[in-house]
């Protein structure tokens, strides 16, 4: 019986170090894993500066995001994504719903390409099939709102491959501007059309709002320096 009690203290010293192993490099884990999910979902090339799960806090922290366009579209930057801050609800995750109580969201640029066949990175993007197992995980999980969004948006680009004379960009010129109760994809889109409006975007161009039951209501801007 010797061997056994030994072979067991083994094995339970082993579970520790894993533990600890695993607490200690979990951010560098689920980093990896994430940038390999969204090459293999998108085709595109990320990098991703930091990656931060709360272990007894319910925190998702994401900084320096970088996503780069596939080669039919120069691989030019496409997303360069500063921050994103995301606190939500534990007990509704337990009932399969994403309830966000504070999402801090900065974008310092979105690049829209247009290559030579007149395609457009955008476009392409969406029409690409959603795996089965994000499909499936999408039904699983129930979308229960934003209480609080904190969105700073910079420049979107215009790049025609074909015709460089086309180029341009859009300052959108949004700094913490602050939005309570985005509870539904219509009060989405009723953000960004704002947004959009507002930074002397086209209104044909502009997103098209679904209904919704409660609009994303914005407030006075805080202060950068002042984070949760």
């Amino acid at each position: 019986m010797k061997w056994l009690f030994k072979w067991c203290f083994r094995l339970m010293l082993l579970l520790v170090v894993a533990i600890i192993t695993l607490v200690l490099f979990k951010d560098a884990i689920m980093k990896a894993v994430i940038e390999q999910r969204i090459r293999a979902r998108t085709g595109m090339d990320v990098k991703i500066g930091r990656f931060s799960v709360g272990i007894f806090s319910p925190v998702v922290t994401i900084e320096k995001l970088k996503l780069y366009n596939r080669p039919e579209f120069g691989g030019t930057p496409f997303i360069d994504m500063p921050e994103l801050y995301v606190e939500y609800e534990r007990a509704a995750l337990r009932q399969r719903k994403l309830h966000i109580t504070l999402m801090r969201f900065s974008l310092a640029e979105l690049t829209v390409v247009k290559n030579e066949a007149g395609q457009t990175n955008l476009v392409s993007l969406m029409a690409q099939p959603d795996p089965k197992e994000a499909r499936n995980h999408a039904r699983d999980l129930e979308f229960a709102g934003i209480d609080v969004l904190n969105l700073s948006l910079g420049k979107v680009r215009f790049l025609d491959l074909k015709d460089p004379r086309q180029n341009g960009a859009l300052d959108l010129g949004v700094k913490n501007q602050v939005f309570r109760n985005v509870n539904s994809e219509g009060d989405v889109f009723g953000v960004l059309l704002m947004v959009w409006l507002r930074s002397g975007g086209s209104s044909s161009s502009a997103p098209t709002p679904s209904p919704s039951k409660s609009a994303a209501a914005p407030v006075p801007s805080v202060p950068s320096g002042k984070k949760k």
